[in-house]
Parts: C-alpha cells; structure tokens; sequence
C-alpha cells in the first residue's frame, strides 16, 4: 500500500486502529432486500441455507472471541474460549474481487457504517479488518461469493457478533477451518529463562485484561508477535508500530508453516505460557508431534525477549509463517496477512 493511499484511507474513515466508533441514536432502518433474510436454525453445518446459520453462545458463556472464515465452505465459524459456539453463512469476494486470506484484528467497529466506495451503500454492524476497505458485515448472501471483497454475513447474525467482538478480536480468512485447541508452554517462549523471570512476566500479566474486559472507551496496547521463516526475523508490533525486530534462530529444518497462537496467561504448573491455538498446521519437521515442540524450535536475542515480555498481555497474538516479513503483507499500516489470494 502506498503512502497516498494510507492517507487516503486514513481521511476516509475518520478513525485510527484503537478508536471504537460509537454510533448514536438508534438502529438504521434498511430495505429488507439489502440483506438476507436471516433464520436460526438447528442443523447440520453442511446442510445451512444461504442466510441461515446456528448460535449457542451458552456453550461458553465467558472467554476470548476468535473467527475463522472459510472460503471454500462459505462459512464462519465463532469460537469462544476455544469453544464453537456458532456458525453461520457467508459471502465472501467474487472473481476479480477476491477477499484476501490470512490472519487479522478488527481495527474498528461501526454499528451503522456506510461504504465511502460503493455508493453509500449500508454495511450494518461493520468489524473493519483492513483499512482499504476488507470488514465483516451484513449483506445479500446469494449463496456464492459475491462481495467486492468483504465477508456478508446475514443481518442478524452479524448484530449477535457485533456484540462479542471488540478491537483486536482475531480473525483467521483461510481456505478451510479447525477447531482452536490448548498448547502451554514450558517455559518463557523464544528461549531460556530464569525463574526470576518467569514470575516477572506472570507480574506483568496479572496486570493486563484480555481486551474482551476493556471497559467502554477503555484504550490499550494490542500486541503482535510475528516469526517469519522466510526472511529469518521476528517482530514485534504494538497497533500500528513495530518495537522491535531480531534474528529469528531456528532449531532444524528450517521450514515452519503457517501457525496462530493466542495468549490466555501464565500457567503456574508447569512454570510456562498458556496459548490457544487458532489454525492448526503441523511442523513440517515434527508432523506427528504436539505443536509446543514447534515453539521450542524458535528463539530470539535477550533484549528482544524482555521487550516482549514487557508487552505481553493476555489476547497477544503469536503468528509463526513461512512467508517473508515484508509491508505489503500488511492490511494498510495496521497489521499482517500471512497469504494472499
């Protein structure tokens, strides 16, 4: 992305990454014919009909919100705390508008937003996911991809994930989906540490919220780890700026894949980091092995390791990629895409 089209970008949409646009008034009334007709149902994922879609938030009541869009099934699956508690149909970019793949953080929400693009049309209750123009929100759900990029949800279901969503809320674009599993770490990751230094980083996390328990108006750091095999480096992003970069040691084969972990906390037990695993792809070197022996394989110098630990905060995101660290991977100035198609 050049720089006129950042502030081009920037000039649009009124907001940086960490402002939550609060609407005013109430709901928008729109044309019925704008959006799917939206239904809940029970039945099985496969069998939903465009507009339809499944939501059991009672699953699990409580924790982190993360989504997987998956192209190919025209679907999005919303976990919480590693549990899915709904999914539902979607619409993502049809042929010469292709809606990229890879990994995201809602940079803005907008109950009532309206594309600056197409013809003021209305795109009711907006997760902006980059800054040129790829959000979830409501729309016509013809049953194929049929957007000019972003992902249509139906209007109701899009309104119930509005509402558990939040700046910086994960969310994976990829070919296909897995369910989120546990993985806690021996230890500090990237590298040795001393016991010292484990209870510093359990200090310095007890005294950080998830942003799921940011107060309204509540503004923090959202913090980005970024492993690329590709290039050998390893960054480190808080919002829209990089703190810091260091050489990227790998243990062995020095291929990775494609992996997306989420900090929960420190595990006391095993002195070590609880993570979630979001998109699952084994260690090329270790196929058949849990993926903490992926993490072991990685390290960094000693002062990237204390910057990191002095950001770490539960809801960091840890993206470990075979692809090169490069700019034009970013969703504007805010974030990294792992691929692009």
């Amino acid at each position: 992305m050049t720089n006129n089209q950042k502030t081009k970008g920037r000039h649009e949409f009124h907001l940086s990454r960490r402002t939550l646009l609060l609407a005013a008034g109430g709901m928008a009334v729109f044309a019925a014919a704008e959006f799917a007709v939206a239904k809940q149902v029970i039945k099985q994922i496969s069998d939903l009909k465009p507009g339809e879609y499944t939501w059991h938030p009672e699953r699990s009541p409580e924790g982190p919100v993360a989504a997987v869009v998956s192209i190919p099934e025209q679907r999005v699956h919303i976990y919480r705390n590693g549990v899915r508690i709904a999914v539902s149909t979607c619409s993502t970019g049809k042929k010469g508008h292709g809606t990229p793949t890879g990994v995201f953080t809602v940079l803005q929400k907008d109950k009532h937003h309206r594309s600056s693009t197409y013809n003021n049309a209305p795109m009711p209750n907006m997760n902006r996911l980059t800054w040129d123009g790829i959000a979830l929100h409501a729309g016509k759900l013809p049953g194929y991809p049929a957007s000019h990029g972003c992902v249509r949800l139906p209007l109701e279901f899009s309104e119930k994930l509005f509402g558990i969503t939040h700046v910086g809320t994960p969310v994976i674009i990829a070919g296909s989906h897995s369910d989120p599993w546990e993985l806690t770490h021996p230890g500090m990751v990237l590298g040795e540490y001393a016991e010292h230094e484990f209870e510093d980083a359990v200090t310095h996390l007890k005294a950080k919220s998830h942003p799921k328990d940011w107060s309204e108006g509540e503004s923090h750091p959202v913090t980005t780890l970024i492993a690329s095999a590709g290039d050998n480096e390893i960054v480190l992003i808080e919002n829209s700026e990089e703190i810091a970069r260091s050489r990227l040691t790998i243990k062995g084969p020095t291929r990775l894949g494609e992996h997306v972990f989420v900090l929960q906390g420190a595990h006391q037990g095993q002195k070590g980091l609880q993570w979630r695993g979001i998109s699952h792809h084994e260690d090329p070197a270790h196929p058949h092995k849990p993926e903490e022996t992926l993490i072991n394989r990685l390290s960094a110098d000693k002062k990237f390791i204390q910057q990191m630990n002095a950001r770490m905060h539960p809801g960091m995101m840890f993206i470990v990629t075979d692809l090169p660290v490069h700019p034009e991977r970013r969703s504007g100035e805010d974030f990294v895409i792992m691929t692009t198609s």
